[in-house]
């Protein structure tokens, strides 16, 4: 009768680890919560990506979403005020679905256009430019606003409600601060997500309309030194990412700046885990 029970090796815990567990009952706080996961992945309970997620899912709450938005700088507009023959290459050549619009003044969003209904107006009128200019100011949708103080897991609960995927962030004056959209938040739980843009065209290093320029934080060392001219080691370091978070000497946040050599780093977009997009100018 003894061989139907199970053997003491064949237990997940011992007798008085579950007597422990008793005694120690639920996690008390977040990091109480946060070491048993880890704790679980250490002992291949669950496996590396499944512990990101989960990981992910629960730095959300902590997060707000001046943490991960797109600068108000490195956002494409579309100005109402032009021709659409104006607006149509700065659409195909971004490869975005859904672009913010604005009127008269530069700072006033007054609605979102989303390319396919771009499309299907042009399906409409049989592709007739003339027809389209005529009635694509109809298409705009509203905008939906989001204070930067406001929580990603609460932001993402309202995307879901509300079905929208993209948000205009305002900062504490009223003004436009940057946009926020349903993938920025699904990425900082399950990882960058890229699609065939991402991959094949975005540039790690861009130049900015006022000459500075918008560096990844991934770009490869070598890259980047033969972009600025610069002599950066890759020796310990891959990214120029790796170079300015030792130079900080701690994960910088959002508007942080450190001076290395002749370049100035300006932090556009880090959260809690990881430097994402900087700003680089030469010292004036």
């Amino acid at each position: 009768m003894s061989e139907d029970r199970p053997s003491q090796s064949n237990n997940k815990k011992t007798w008085l680890e579950k007597v422990a567990d008793a005694f120690i009952g639920e996690p008390r706080d977040r990091e109480d919560l946060k070491a048993i996961i880890f704790e679980a992945r250490e002992n291949d309970i669950i496996d590396h990506e499944a512990f990101k997620i989960i990981d992910g899912a629960m730095s959300v709450s902590e997060l707000h979403v001046r943490d991960i938005m797109v600068p108000r700088s490195h956002m494409v507009l579309l100005d109402s005020e032009k021709d659409l023959a104006d607006i149509l290459p700065i659409i195909v050549d971004s490869g975005h679905s859904r672009f913010p619009v604005t009127g008269d003044k530069n700072d006033e969003i007054i609605g979102v256009l989303i390319a396919k209904d771009l499309l299907k107006l042009a399906m409409e009128t049989s592709f007739s430019l003339a027809d389209m200019s005529q009635k694509w100011k109809s298409l705009f949708r509203p905008v939906n606003f989001v204070p930067e103080s406001k929580r990603l897991n609460v932001l993402l609960n309202d995307f879901r409600l509300n079905r929208n995927h993209m948000a205009i962030v305002v900062d504490e004056y009223g003004g436009i601060a940057g946009l926020v959209t349903i993938e920025d938040v699904l990425e900082e739980i399950v990882g960058d997500i890229d699609d065939e843009h991402d991959s094949q065209e975005t540039p790690n290093i861009r130049v900015l309309d006022d000459g500075k320029q918008a560096v990844d934080a991934l770009t490869p060392i070598e890259e980047f030194n033969d972009f600025f001219g610069t002599e950066f080691s890759d020796d310990e370091f891959d990214t120029i990412g790796g170079i300015v978070t030792h130079s900080f000497g701690r994960l910088p946040k959002r508007d942080e700046t450190i001076q290395i050599g002749n370049l100035n780093f300006r932090v556009l977009n880090a959260d809690d885990r990881r430097l994402k997009l900087m700003e680089v100018s030469d010292v004036s």
